[in-house]
């Protein structure tokens, strides 16, 4: 099958493999119909996470059409059009009963640290995603949900990740009627972020980036103000200055370890990596909110230390809260919240990329050339499929 491989920082192509095949009962292989490019899978392309080993296809934002089933599979039937969550996760263990799927204890070696992931290096359980025409599903039962008849395959494929993960930084956020709510970074999960503050009762909604055609993008399709830090001098006194010197009620983290906007940070985290990334976002999102407020962390980080302001969250009284998301548990919800119109997640993509050219697909989304927002993979099996159908319908 195509897809693709990773070969170091910076360097991935277009290559055949081997096709996936059922190595438990409870698994499933799903042909890929389309494949989102994640903001995270860049701290990967760009050699930040550890043990991101060569060879490794990523891929943790997918849906397709059940190929084949284990014996064990109940659920899921040859033909399905599923969407998966990017957690691999086993729906039994502690964490999962409680609806924290992405803190599977069972799906992930490194555990401790956090559940699997699909396509996400071998600290998140070594499985390969979903860029490429086939993946293998473990535990199909669990993860996979069947795509309504009337959910467009764009919208579902952004309901892997993307969405659940800025709608749960909003609910993390615990947003009260009428708050004011900064969101860092106007990437997807940001854009996405600042909706779901809306559909939570936000009375404003701010967004900082530096990269204006983003910044534009975010102002049209959330309603919302935007800064351009890169035009601002100091972060906090800004907001502050912006909420009658009080500063914002909830404060958002939707960037992580690759914040641009302060060099030293920039310096003793991607460049030297004396830390796990630059945690600038996390200064400022401790430093602009209120005193009580709550910050929402979403943006993801190494496994090691990051040097934050603990001692200013303490004075301030603020609530952290941060996890990965919990895919599955927020699916109900935002189905019905893009049935309803209320969302319209296709309108990010900007890019449909043949899968053959992921290479190019990486350099265009990571330098944010050509308006870059969101860039889906189309794999050729799911090509052809359409121009099928399509002469059919001719």
């Amino acid at each position: 099958m195509l897809a693709m491989n990773y070969r170091g920082p910076y360097r991935v192509r277009a290559d055949h493999k081997p096709d996936p095949v059922i190595e438990h009962p409870g698994d499933a292989i799903v042909r890929v119909t389309r494949a989102c490019i994640c903001g995270s899978d860049l701290h990967l392309y760009h050699g930040l996470v550890p043990d991101t080993r060569v060879g490794t296809t990523f891929g943790h934002e997918f849906v397709g059409i059940v190929e084949e089933v284990g014996s064990e599979v109940t659920k899921l039937k040859v033909g399905d059009h599923v969407l998966v969550p990017f957690n691999v996760f086993c729906g039994s263990c502690f964490f999962c009963q409680r609806e924290l799927y992405g803190n599977c204890h069972n799906t992930n070696p490194q555990a401790s640290a956090v559940g699997g992931i699909y396509g996400y290096s071998h600290t998140a359980g070594g499985y390969d995603g979903g860029q490429a025409e086939f993946v293998r599903v473990p535990m199909a039962d669990v993860g996979p949900t069947v795509i309504p008849a009337d959910l467009h395959e764009d919208d579902a494929v952004l309901l892997t990740d993307a969405l659940p993960t800025g709608y749960q930084a909003a609910e993390m956020g615990d947003i009260a009627e009428g708050d004011t709510v900064v969101v860092f970074g106007a990437g997807p999960v940001g854009i996405f972020a600042a909706k779901s503050a809306w559909l939570m009762g936000a009375g404003r909604v701010i967004v900082v980036d530096h990269v204006e055609y983003r910044l534009d993008f975010v102002r049209r399709y959330a309603q919302c103000e935007v800064i351009n830090f890169r035009e601002v001098d100091d972060m906090a006194l800004h907001i502050k200055k912006m909420t009658d010197w009080l500063g914002a009620d909830v404060c958002i983290d939707a960037v992580g370890c690759e914040a641009a906007g302060n060099a030293m940070q920039t310096l003793t985290g991607p460049y030297t990596m004396l830390q796990a990334g630059s945690a600038t976002v996390l200064h400022w999102c401790i430093n602009s909110v209120r005193k009580g407020g709550n910050v929402s962390i979403v943006g993801v980080y190494g496994p090691t230390f990051n040097a934050v302001p603990i001692g200013n969250a303490l004075n301030k009284g603020l609530t952290l809260r941060m996890n990965q998301a919990s895919v599955k548990r927020h699916l109900p919800r935002l189905i019905e919240h893009i049935q309803a119109g209320r969302i319209d997640p296709k309108q990010i993509i900007t890019h449909r990329v043949p899968l053959e050219e992921v290479a190019d697909a990486y350099h265009i989304f990571s330098s944010k050339l050509d308006n870059c927002i969101k860039t889906v993979l189309i794999p050729p099996s799911a090509r052809q499929t359409r121009a099928v159908a399509a002469t059919a319908l001719n």
